[in-house]
């Protein structure tokens, strides 16, 4: 499986979207300041996740939430 999640940051309310294979350790590498572009705003706490079969299918939603319409779309179907 293959999962698709937002994060968000408890010092600034900031969200970092990404995508793993393994959650929990994914989320234990941001929170431990591995994970080199959310060091700085750590700590986070999962806030939303959906699971895919399909590696590819994954990657592309983690594209389009990150995109200008998958902001919006996560703001208001999502969060």
């Amino acid at each position: 499986m293959f999962y698709v999640y937002i994060l968000q940051s408890e010092k600034d309310e900031s969200r970092y979207i990404g995508v793993s294979s393994d959650l929990k350790r994914r989320l234990e590498e941001h929170n431990s300041g591995n994970a080199k572009y959310s060091n700085s705003k750590r700590p986070y706490k999962l806030i939303w996740y959906c699971a895919f079969v399909d590696k590819l299918k994954a990657y592309n939603f983690e594209k389009y939430l990150k995109s200008s319409s998958g902001h919006a779309f996560t703001n208001k179907r999502l969060l």
